[in-house]
């Protein structure tokens, strides 16, 4: 009989793993990246006085949260390129994931954005600075830090997301895991790897999270 896990084969494999998983790091990076930054802009547009602003991008953020990743996937990948503009597989993953969690991470600013207390902007106001300084040098120096830890439980949510990749032919981790099955025959060695490789990772990314949130707790208090 074979063995249940064949460890030469496990190591014979794991280079091609360790391709696809730069695949699924770069798309969770830059994915993340790109839902930081717009996440924060969609939080500060919902802020607005302007009904005319903050109505429709609370809008675009309750259909994006409310809407399945993979379908939002779908329509960028099939829909998009038929008003002309084609983007690779990968970019448009990347851009799918960025759009879906920017929804999320908007909501977790607005959290951090309305628990800084009345008086911070209020004081800002009596020293005549402007509605900029006051956001950037008032409010969001105390509204990022406490929200760190729920961006971070993002990143790892985004990370496990990758697999979706597949769905528009970006070969990412799990895929070429399945490739490898369904050429060998054999899915115990590359399956396994994959669940250790995603704990790994993951758990690498939770530590790397506490640690920002201490630093930034050791920063504040510092000032």
């Amino acid at each position: 009989m074979s063995p249940i896990f064949d460890w030469a084969f496990a190591w014979e494999i794991l280079p091609t793993l360790g391709s696809a998983l730069i695949i699924t790091v770069q798309a969770t990076i830059l994915g993340m990246s790109l839902a930081i930054v717009l996440g924060l802009v969609l939080a500060m547009l919902r802020r607005m006085p302007s009904r005319w602003i903050s109505a429709p991008v609370s809008l675009v953020i309750e259909f994006v949260r409310s809407t399945p990743l993979l379908v939002q996937m779908y329509f960028l990948f099939y829909v998009l390129p038929q008003s002309g503009m084609r983007l690779s597989p990968l970019t448009t993953g990347i851009l799918a994931l960025g759009v879906h969690y920017a929804a999320y991470c908007a909501e977790v600013y607005r959290a951090g954005i309305e628990a800084v207390p009345r008086g911070q902007v209020e004081a800002a106001t009596a020293l005549n600075l402007s509605a900029w300084r006051t956001a950037v040098g008032v409010v969001l120096p105390q509204a990022i830090p406490p929200v760190v830890p729920a961006l971070g439980n993002y990143l790892v949510a985004m990370f496990k997301d990758t697999p979706l990749l597949s769905a528009i032919t970006v070969v990412e981790l799990l895929q070429q895991s399945k490739i490898i099955g369904s050429a060998t025959f054999r899915y115990t060695e590359p399956l396994t790897l994959v669940g250790v490789l995603f704990l790994l990772l993951s758990l690498f990314a939770a530590w790397g999270v506490r640690r920002l949130e201490a630093w930034l707790k050791k920063f504040g208090g510092s000032r």
